[in-house]
């Protein structure tokens, strides 16, 4: 009877085992683990987290607005369908993160990253805003494309200024004459 609860004992303490224990003078941590050492180094887990999170907030958020119906939507509705739309996709990257194996050229941050188009990307928001409080819709509307447009290397300044006369033409149409938002398309002054 004694041998019985012995092993019953040994057993118990071998299944109870934290996963934080010391063997063999090596502590094992969550981060030894195959798989979340692995998710760790995928830039898919990062994404797919912040997504998940921006979504889950913006949901929550958008619930202390009115919803309405969906005839009849209040101001909480888009918002709360953009939040759970995000958190959707999210999810999704982060289930092919842990469904697809780690790639021997996988890294988090790129190997030389393009301090200049990342400025420039940066650069495109803030000259919108800049200059459409000064300027009006038409030279912020083509700033807010030409700028982030000369990030990619293998643009050309004639090419940059196609487009963002293309997006200009196109945004005046749209925002100022079909959606008549009281936006000026030029205004000088400090």
């Amino acid at each position: 009877m004694g041998t019985y609860r012995k092993k019953i004992r040994t057993r118990l303490k071998i299944r109870h085992v934290s996963p934080f224990a010391e063997t063999k003078d090596k502590k094992i941590a969550l981060e030894d683990t195959p798989l979340f050492g692995t998710l760790l180094k995928k830039r898919d887990f990062y994404a797919g987290g912040l997504m998940t999170l921006l979504g889950a907030a913006v949901t929550l958020d958008s619930l202390s607005y009115t919803l309405g119906t969906l005839t009849h939507m209040g101001p909480g509705m888009f918002p709360l369908m953009l939040g759970v739309t995000l958190t959707l996709v999210g999810a999704l990257i982060l289930g092919t993160a842990v469904a697809t194996p780690l790639s021997e050229d996988e890294r988090i941050l790129p190997e030389k990253p393009e301090w200049f188009a990342w400025a420039c990307i940066l650069a495109g928001p803030i000259a919108f805003i800049i200059l459409g409080e000064f300027f009006g819709l038409v030279p912020a509307t083509f700033a807010c494309v030409f700028i982030p447009a000369l990030g990619d290397r293998t643009a050309t300044l004639k090419g940059s200024a196609i487009l963002a006369a293309g997006v200009t033409v196109f945004g005046v149409a749209l925002f100022s004459y079909v959606l008549k938002i009281p936006f000026p398309l030029f205004r000088w002054g400090f």
